[in-house]
């Protein structure tokens, strides 16, 4: 299969790296430019790992802050009313805790994911649209990612009383469909939550990642995606 060449004027260093060719042009296979977006990808995840699993990285962010589900969040609310407002915020708490217990063990796979990646996935996360690249992390890595974070999530949540009970009335309610099948329990809905504000996180450094990519740290990423677009 023949393959596209870029003349960018950059060269791929001897130390794996990528070096300014001082002008003089030099071809650029797309094998080498993954190499470039491989870099980039891998800055993005580990940031967003980084940005939620830490203190407050959930609780404090209201972009990815896991609330009660509507139904029950609303019930919550009669709870306040009847003096439990301390319950209901303790569980709150606890269900964004668990899910800055568990983001920190997505990196490893993250990485891995990135370090995988075929020239033809790197093809299609720089050409495609702004969210191409949380897309092929959350293709790659949510279905064992979930199967990780359960059991961080449900150590996490299970000395917290109220959790029992969300779980008993979540059952009851989710056969009369007021819930969904994935709100029906409190540890498979923080799971939920946290990978969903992982590829959330993920995706904001995606795009700052396309809208300044030297801001990023790493020239080549402008030749790359402006080559490859």
């Amino acid at each position: 299969m023949q393959r596209r060449h870029f003349t960018s004027g950059l060269i791929l260093a001897a130390s794996g790296g990528w070096a300014i060719d001082d002008g003089h042009a030099a071809g650029i296979t797309e094998s080498d430019a993954a190499l470039g977006i491989r870099a980039a990808l891998e800055r993005g995840a580990v940031a967003a790992v980084a940005l939620l699993g830490r203190d407050g990285g959930f609780l404090n962010n209201p972009k990815v802050r896991i609330e009660l589900p509507g139904y029950l969040n609303d019930a919550a609310k009669v709870l306040k009313f009847t003096g439990q407002q301390k319950r209901v915020d303790e569980l709150v708490t606890a269900m964004n805790r668990a899910a800055e217990k568990a983001v920190p063990e997505a990196k490893a796979m993250l990485v891995n994911a990135v370090k995988s990646m075929s020239v033809e996935d790197g093809r299609k996360i720089v050409s495609g649209g702004d969210n191409s690249a949380t897309e092929f992390f959350a293709d790659k890595t949510r279905s064992p990612l979930a199967v990780k974070f359960l059991p961080i999530v449900t150590k996490a949540t299970e000395k917290v009383s109220l959790a029992d009970k969300y779980n008993k009335v979540a059952g009851q309610v989710a056969s009369l469909g007021l819930v969904g099948k994935d709100e029906a329990n409190i540890q498979h809905y923080i799971t939920g939550k946290a990978l969903d504000g992982l590829y959330l996180m993920i995706g904001e450094e995606e795009r700052k990642i396309r809208k300044d990519p030297i801001g990023t740290g790493s020239a080549i990423l402008k030749k790359v995606f402006g080559s490859l677009s």
